[in-house]
């Protein structure tokens, strides 16, 4: 009889542990490991470039990989959820492919090629790695030094307007036609550029996707003001009259790249807004009945 009532104990269901995907990591090196392996497939690959390029390209590749190395070894000290560690691996699959696949070859001859890699960039990876919140493994992942550096950036993110304001300094600042075809034709300005996108981007959605709530009405400010700004260098450069960036660009591509950067930039930036939106209203309807209780609570007695 004892064990009879001893034995559905052991049929309880344990605890969920929230264990590592390890398919979605070894498909990401596989697919990184490809760049070298397989050339053709990619026409920045540091197998297939030559000269300046191919050191570029290099420089790249092994920025990104020990990036993702990094996170990969803090997540052996520090476990994070299935949905976080697919949405960091989809972040690192997409910057392999913008930067060191073919859309990295067409952006030299093409506008709409170019933009199409900033808005992914900027809109889509730099997202996908903060809805991942690879702080702690990139901390416990990188020793001291990335826990500082980690610290420091995350302490400046507490302002979503400067972010706001230093993001947007960098996209105007390498639109400019001097800038921009600086990048275009000098492979390590290029990489440079990626790094300045890459960087005030990650800056800036961590401070928009990650305030506090005190600071939510700063961040749905700092998107609108994001998602203006963007839509006007958009528009100037769909109306324009004349090809900005050579008359080796078409003005029709100039127009496309435009409306790339002006509709298709913009929707990540209004889902934000409404998410953050929608997190400042709950938590005013939240603290309005929190008060409408204490004055209840106060008339009763």
């Amino acid at each position: 009889m004892r064990r009879n009532q001893a034995q559905p104990r052991s049929t309880r269901h344990p605890r969920r542990i929230i264990s590592v995907p390890l398919v979605p990591r070894h498909c990401a090196l596989t697919f990184m490991l490809s760049m070298l392996v397989v050339p053709e497939a990619f026409a920045h690959s540091p197998l297939s470039s030559s000269g300046a390029e191919q050191i570029s390209a290099l420089l790249s590749t092994v920025l990104l990989v020990l990036f993702c190395g990094i996170y990969w070894r803090g997540l052996k000290s520090k476990p994070a959820r299935r949905t976080q560690v697919i949405s960091f691996n989809s972040g690192s699959l997409l910057c392999a492919f913008a930067v060191l696949g073919p859309l990295d070859d067409w952006a030299t001859t093409s506008s709409a090629a170019h933009m199409t890699q900033h808005m992914m960039l900027m809109v889509v990876i730099t997202p996908l790695w903060v809805l991942s919140r690879p702080l702690p493994q990139l901390m416990a992942g990188g020793g001291a030094a990335v826990a500082a550096l980690c610290r420091y950036m995350l302490h400046l993110t507490r302002y979503p307007m400067m972010m706001a304001y230093l993001h947007g300094f960098i996209i105007w600042f390498w639109h400019l036609p001097y800038f921009y075809m600086l990048a275009v034709l000098n492979p390590w300005w290029h990489v440079f550029e990626h790094l300045c996108f890459l960087v005030t981007a990650g800056w800036f959605w961590w401070a928009v996707l990650n305030s506090q709530r005190q600071h939510s009405p700063f961040a749905l400010l700092a998107l609108l003001f994001t998602l203006m700004h963007t839509g006007f260098l958009g528009a100037f450069l769909t109306f324009a009259r004349a090809p900005w960036y050579g008359e080796a660009r078409s003005l029709a591509d100039q127009q496309l790249a435009g409306l790339i950067m002006w509709v298709a930039g913009g929707i990540p930036y209004l889902l934000a807004a409404m998410w953050v939106g929608y997190q400042w209203y709950g938590h005013l309807q939240r603290r309005m009945a929190a008060v409408d209780e204490t004055n209840r609570s106060r008339s009763e007695h």
